[in-house]
């Protein structure tokens, strides 16, 4: 059949025909071909508009959908050298979809019958339904080396940057990638030694500059020796990994659990629903749902992949790159709670009273199937009266129950009171060249705080259930803050003109009044960072301590199995405590306890540190191009070498040298925080405004220098140079000893004035 079909055919087929009812099909089905689609196009664009199409297509079309990170199966070339596959795992009821590989020029090539772990993006054309891109290919794991490229005479060499390295790689000459000499490249091993007795590699991508931004978090990751590479038989045992079917399993796919993540986020750890009680004894009630990851039926102990999740610790988040805990095959795929697709989780079930107090709650492990992957944007636009076409359908059943049990949970809250610190987050935004387009702080929406307060409350379950099955398992930790930090917090809060009381049991709702004391006031920013920085590091144990910022008494990591190894051993306890397997803690989990706690405690820090550098490096690129430009800030720090200052506009950290403080000496009081100037008693100290010069900015450091202009509104006075070399005519220990007098009679008016 040849000619264009009419419009009661079309229907009549797709009726017929519900699983087929992509163009390409209804083309091949009626026999259309070429110029003639245009018109079968425009028919079916009709339809659309008639509302016939689109309410068969609701009816009719498979709602499955491959995982965004998928194994595929190379089906090979067509007769045009387009490359195409087939998913080895389609568990949807439709036609099989067909997926066009993209390939790039730093791909190895690839033929029919190659297994390869890729990317996906669902598309609209003629002939396939995906367009992928290459992670890896199974089975391969090529080792990556990160190092400067020198050009050679017969090729190339690679020099490590990492410290007290002196290997070195051979580059062919057909393998250079088009580097040039003094770029930071990243490389792969491409075959045996050659006969200097080096390892040959090949450039699979060219990172320019070493100080540019892209080549910044790679630089982090190896200064910090963040493990970035998987042994080949951790690559070997998550590729041979298969879905989790439904056997010991509840059934949980038909509750809508829904997830909500960052609209960049690769990997979906937990899901969520709600609803009201419908128990006539709990009126006003709500039900929650929370449903996490069950990564410990992949990542068994003692494994491969459970000995390289535990050395890694948590995953790594940089602003342009994720060093994952797990291998791609799970924490994109196998773990994943993508939207459509089939997977096992350990879920709980919590009761809330009409106050938000959870009065039960019960565990189970099942099989979900998440209707939705929505992102904190558009489900907060759907509440606020702007839904799109993913969230409108679920507004009513899905989102304002949510909601309405968020609403109770607040109440909650504020009877606990957790500490409430007020600190904005900077969101730093790369073009795809790795250039920092702009310096944001995110914006805190309902969205992102129902969902935090919904993982409280599961990691609260999870630590109350295993306590009351007596199962060993690993706390979250969080002591209260040690006298010497509150006696500087309190002279600082009385130095400003609030009041910290002494002699009571500290708990966080004197520290909230505090901070709301100061909410809306120049000192609020002040205020905040000193509160946090009297607080002090949470950490793992096994010790049932409490977590005294959340106000919480019994408190586990379990809503992250994917990215912290922390809440895996936690998720083993809950399968042994409810006899649910053979997956739960082994003997050594449990021996070794105390032992894992130090070792991911340690491992968060590393990623910390290394997370913040590469956040100073890129701020400091950021800026490098505006120096010579005023700012305005806030002193963040004093130390015997000068201050530091936090810029409004980006949150970066810069150094105002004492040299650039004035042409006096500068009394440095450790105890006060402060900086007194000999001549002029000009006094420096935390939380001060101040009006700043960028002198200095530079990327590969992350370091930050400034020019003090005005302070607190006030141009600087005009010191001496005492203190200030050859020139000065006093001697700066005088100096130093005048200034020391000053401080000394400010503390007594100070402390005259408190009583």
């Amino acid at each position: 059949m040849s000619k264009i079909p009419s419009k009661p055919e079309i229907l009549d087929w797709i009726t017929a025909n519900p699983t087929l009812t992509a163009k390409r099909d209804i083309a091949k089905a009626f026999g259309i071909k070429g110029a003639a689609r245009i018109d079968l196009k425009r028919v079916l664009k009709e339809l659309e508009d008639e509302g016939h199409l689109e309410k068969r297509k609701r009816s009719y079309q498979d709602p499955d959908r491959l995982p965004p990170v998928s194994v595929l199966q190379i089906t090979g070339p067509d007769a045009d050298g387009d490359l195409f596959a087939k998913p080895m795992e389609w568990q949807g009821a439709g036609k099989e979809p067909v997926v066009l590989v993209i390939p790039r020029a730093s791909d190895p090539a690839l033929g029919a019958g190659d297994r390869i772990l890729a990317r996906l993006t669902l598309v609209t054309a003629e002939d396939h339904h995906y367009e992928a891109r290459l992670i890896r290919r199974i089975g391969a794991n090529p080792q990556r080396v990160l190092g400067v490229f020198r050009l050679r005479a017969e090729g190339g060499r690679i020099i490590p940057i990492d410290k007290g390295s002196d290997k070195e790689w051979v580059v062919a000459a057909d393998a250079m990638y088009g580097a040039k000499d003094g770029e930071l490249v990243e490389a792969e091993l491409a075959g045996p030694k050659g006969r200097m007795g080096l390892p040959r590699a090949r450039i699979v991508e060219r990172l320019g500059d070493p100080s540019a931004p892209k080549a910044v978090s790679l630089i982090a990751i190896h200064q910090h020796g963040i493990p970035d590479a998987f042994p080949d038989d951790v690559i070997a045992q998550a590729d041979a990994a298969k879905p989790v079917g439904l056997k010991g399993r509840e059934d949980l796919r038909d509750l809508p659990l829904i997830t909500i993540d960052p609209s960049d986020a690769r990997d979906h750890d937990d899901a969520c629903f709600a609803h009201a009680d419908e128990d006539p004894k709990n009126e006003g009630g709500h039900v929650i749902w929370v449903a996490i990851a069950d990564v410990a039926a992949y990542v068994t102990p003692g494994s491969a992949l459970d000995r390289e999740a535990r050395k890694r610790g948590n995953s790594t988040y940089f602003p342009d790159r994720v060093v994952p805990m797990l291998p791609d095959r799970l924490s994109g795929d196998l773990c994943s709670l993508h939207e459509g697709v089939p997977r096992a989780c350990i879920a709980v079930r919590m009761v809330l009273d009409a106050d938000g107090q959870k009065i039960s709650h019960r565990f189970h492990r099942g099989l979900m199937r998440s209707p939705a992957s929505l992102h904190y944007e558009e489900v907060q636009d759907a509440i606020d009266g702007r839904p799109n076409d993913r969230t409108g359908p679920l507004l009513e059943p899905v989102l304002k129950p949510i909601y309405a049990a968020y609403e109770a949970l607040k109440n909650a809250r504020a009877q606990r009171q957790p500490l409430d610190l007020d600190l904005p987050e900077r969101r730093i935004e790369l073009d795809p060249d790795g250039t920092v387009k702009s310096v944001n702080f995110k914006d805190r929406l309902d969205a992102h705080k129902l969902i935090e307060e919904f993982m409280v409350l599961a990691n609260v379950a999870a630590a109350e259930t295993l306590l009351e099955k007596k199962t060993p398992l690993l706390f979250r930790i969080h002591e209260e803050p040690s006298p010497a930090k509150l006696d500087a917090l309190r002279e600082t809060a009385q130095a400003s003109g609030y009041t910290l009381a002494k002699g009571q049991v500290l708990h966080t709702r004197h520290l909230n009044k505090l901070l709301n004391d100061a909410a809306g006031t120049d000192d609020a920013e002040l205020i905040n960072i000193s509160t946090l920085r009297s607080m002090t590091q949470a950490y793992y144990g096994p010790a049932h301590i409490g977590h005294f910022g959340l106000a919480l008494r019994s408190y586990a990591h379990f809503t992250s199995p994917i990215r912290r190894y922390a809440d895996l051993v936690v998720h083993r306890a809950l399968i042994t405590a409810h006899g649910w397997g053979k997956d739960g803690l082994s003997p050594h989990d449990i021996e070794d306890m105390e032992q894992t706690g130090a070792h991911i405690s340690t491992t968060e820090r590393r990623s910390m540190v290394a997370e913040r550098d590469t956040t100073d490096r890129y701020l400091a690129s950021y800026l490098s191009e505006r120096v010579g430009n005023e700012f305005s800030g806030r002193i963040s720090g004093i130390a015997r070498f000068g201050a530091f200052v936090k810029l409004d506009e980006t949150g970066a950290d810069g150094l105002l040298p004492m040299r650039s403080l004035g042409r006096e000496y500068f009394h440095f009081d450790q105890e006060a925080g402060t900086l007194m100037g000999s001549d002029t008693g000009l006094m420096i100290s935390i939380g001060q405004r101040v009006t700043v010069r960028l002198t200095e900015a530079v990327p590969v450091t992350g370091g930050i220098a400034l020019e003090l202009l005005t302070l607190e509104g006030n141009a600087l006075p005009q010191g001496g140079r005492g203190g200030r070399g050859p020139a000065g005519r006093t001697n700066p220990k005088r100096k130093a000893t005048k200034a020391k007098r000053k401080s000394d009679k400010v503390k007594r008016k100070v402390k005259r004035t408190r009583q």
